[in-house]
């Protein structure tokens, strides 16, 4: 696929609407909507990937999940560390623990579970 700085001006204006969202500005109240249209772009760009995938004849759900999964894996890994570091300097042990709990469900995607 062809680079498009289009979408990732997009992406940026998505992903700053949160962060903005997120640090309390009031000017700005839909910061879901963000997310919303981050993953909506997401979705387009892998979309358009098995396409072209499919039409060549290439497509393979094994070869489309270690994609996804070397690229998101080592910065999910390092957020993971790094929130983990964070907590252990910088909280007491209970609240650590609590941390501790949250990062291994978040490891394997299921934060929510443990949230609800």
């Amino acid at each position: 696929m062809q680079y498009r700085s289009d979408i990732d001006g997009l992406r940026a204006i998505a992903v700053f609407s949160v962060i903005l969202f997120h640090s309390g500005v009031t000017f700005l109240p839909g910061g879901y909507v963000g997310v919303d249209v981050f993953f909506v772009i997401s979705g387009y760009l892998i979309t358009t990937l098995i396409y072209k995938d499919i039409q060549n004849n290439s497509f393979s759900f094994l070869n489309f999940y270690k994609r996804r999964a070397a690229r998101l894996l080592p910065a999910s890994s390092l957020t993971l560390l790094v929130v983990l570091a964070f907590g252990f300097i910088f909280y007491d042990t209970r609240t650590f623990d609590n941390l501790g709990k949250e990062v291994f469900f978040s490891s394997f995607g299921a934060a929510n579970l443990l949230f609800a």
